[in-house]
């Protein structure tokens, strides 16, 4: 008989995360908010335990894009409050993605055919000739890992360098701004080169300062895996919240509508 699960026994590879968020806006009208940032039942990952208090309560659960984790209705008049807890095993095998081989177009699944296309924030068409010609001589994995190289030595982490609206080819300009510019750099220039790419929200303890992060997923071999442009987060100790075409798609918080910050707290730590 299988043993329970909080007895089983941790392999090597397996860290166990402790998660808190508070969050508190105020609303300058009443306006639907919708909200993902529950951990996602998710290949490589467990929810141990989890609990996700909302004040006014959640009024209707749907599914993340490409049914991956779930967002949360809520429609508050003056103000609303979340606050999120979960521990959860990660036991996600590291990969050396630059031998892997690329899937030939033709056979991709087609649910991952829209992570081929320019999105929002990830101009493919446009940069395109610049792919290839940074990176048009690799293929497979090894082109994954050159442009995740590539932006670690060729781009500055700076807080407040961009803003809602800046794309992966301001960011190749620019070569500055934060995780969700990292990803969409490499998202951008991967699928450029003929390899389906999609924007990440995610957990990591490593995250300075503590917040909701940003990184990207490779299809390689027949399958996604984690890639991190920044450095700071590990991929073998990072929870999965969400994924989409890119930053668009896996906001933590959408407001239809306009609301002010009171109080924002993100805490990951080991245990």
């Amino acid at each position: 008989m299988a043993a329970p699960p909080l007895l089983r026994r941790k392999s090597p590879l397996t860290n166990i995360l402790g998660i808190a968020v508070k969050l508190d806006y105020a609303m300058n009208a009443p306006a639907p908010v919708l909200m993902q940032i529950g951990v996602a039942d998710a290949a490589g990952q467990r929810i141990i335990d989890t609990t996700c208090n909302a004040a006014p309560e959640v009024t209707r659960t749907v599914s993340g894009h490409d049914g991956l984790g779930n967002r949360l209705w809520l429609e508050p008049e003056d103000r609303f409050t979340a606050a999120y807890t979960a521990t959860v095993e990660i036991d996600r095998v590291p990969v050396a993605l630059a031998s892997l081989a690329a899937d030939t177009l033709t056979s991709l699944p087609g649910e991952v055919l829209e992570y081929l296309f320019p999105s929002r924030y990830c101009p493919v068409d446009t940069m395109h000739a610049s792919a290839v010609d940074l990176f048009g001589h690799l293929s497979g994995g090894a082109i994954v890992e050159a442009v995740r190289e590539w932006i670690s030595t060729h781009l500055s982490y700076v807080p407040g360098a961009s803003h809602g609206g800046t794309t992966a080819l301001d960011t190749f300009h620019a070569r500055e701004g934060v995780c969700r510019d990292y990803a969409h750099l490499l998202i951008a220039l991967v699928r450029g080169l003929g390899i389906p790419a999609r924007m990440v929200s995610a957990y990591s303890p490593d995250v300075d300062p503590q917040d909701f992060h940003a990184l990207a997923q490779v299809w390689l071999a027949g399958a996604w895996h984690l890639v991190e442009a920044t450095g700071m987060a590990d991929p073998a100790s990072t929870a999965i919240i969400g994924v989409g075409r890119d930053a668009a798609d896996i906001a933590f918080l959408t407001i239809f509508g306009s609301a002010t910050l009171n109080e924002q707290v993100v805490e990951v730590r080991r245990i």
